[in-house]
């Protein structure tokens, strides 16, 4: 059990800034669209951003700590959830602000085992504790959340059953596939696979497994392998499944895909917006932070 949520906010939104190809957006969504970060959009009628939503399951499924790493020009976040670098009341929640550098060679931010690094370096109490870390612009359930919280495993993650992802087939085609031996132990894990790879990812009961970027770390073990991640060949980030992958191969640590089956909203791109939208219209009829 741990309180602990590091959620991942300094990426570039570089796709979210493409043009949509539908015509569902007002003049609003489209001008935050094209200035915010994803998860500072608005898609209710509060004007607050859709990170609300997330943080209100975080705080439902238990979590207390909430790290939002942004970048070096996420000043809008502090706005929104406290002028601190750390240590700011937000509806029960105790927010704090770890921020993710650019280095000098490069124009966008170095990957999402970059951002982890940032934030446990800049909180080094996190790699004392166990800690669970999630993208900014995927609304999480509490069940997904709550799961990661209260297991006994060390390392773990959701492991989503791919059929239930409410997606275009060749959206989901291009998801991280994972392969767990019979004990749901992570051996493997592809992002964007090809078709011809997809065959040796079934599991015993014939289904898909995929990672939705939802992890719990013992920080102190995970450390050294975010430190050392190397960078990816063709992507040039430092990615989290990278560090991942050598954590299971080089040491003797498991991590355990913890099995579910539901959908996952995900705010990518402009097209997104009115999707996510709707579901939220559906499924929360307000947000009564003290329930």
């Amino acid at each position: 059990m741990h309180n602990n949520l590091i959620i991942l906010a300094g990426g570039a939104s570089s796709r979210m800034k493409k043009p949509a190809t539908s015509k569902n957006l007002n003049s609003n969504e489209t001008e935050q669209a094209n200035n915010r970060s994803k998860s500072l959009i608005s898609l209710d009628n509060s004007g607050r951003p859709v990170l609300d939503y997330l943080l209100f399951n975080a705080k439902k499924a238990g979590y207390k700590n909430i790290y939002i790493v942004i970048n070096e020009k996420g000043g809008l976040f502090k706005e929104f959830y406290g002028s601190k670098d750390k240590n700011n009341p937000f509806n029960g929640l105790n927010i704090s602000f770890p921020v993710q550098y650019i280095p000098a060679n490069r124009e966008k931010p170095f990957g999402t085992a970059d951002a982890l690094l940032q934030a446990v370096e800049q909180f080094p109490e996190l790699n004392n504790q166990f800690y669970t870390v999630c993208n900014s612009d995927n609304l999480y359930s509490t069940k997904a959340l709550h799961l990661l919280k209260e297991t006994d495993y060390k390392n773990a993650f959701i492991s989503y059953n791919r059929d239930t992802l409410e997606f275009p087939l060749e959206r989901i085609s291009k998801f991280a596939l994972t392969k767990l031996n019979e004990r749901n132990e992570l051996v493997h894990i592809l992002e964007k696979p090809s078709e011809l790879d997809v065959p040796n990812f079934y599991d015993r009961e014939q289904k898909l497994r995929v990672s939705m970027n939802i992890f719990k770390f013992e920080g102190k073990e995970f450390y050294p392998f975010l430190k050392n991640c190397p960078v990816h060949p063709t992507r040039n980030e430092k990615e989290m499944q990278t560090a991942l992958l050598n954590y299971i191969t080089e040491t003797d640590n498991k991590v355990v895909g913890i099995p579910l089956s539901e959908h996952v909203p995900d705010l990518s791109s402009k097209d997104d917006i009115a999707i996510v939208k709707a579901y939220l219209k559906k499924n929360y009829t307000t947000l009564d932070w003290n329930a």
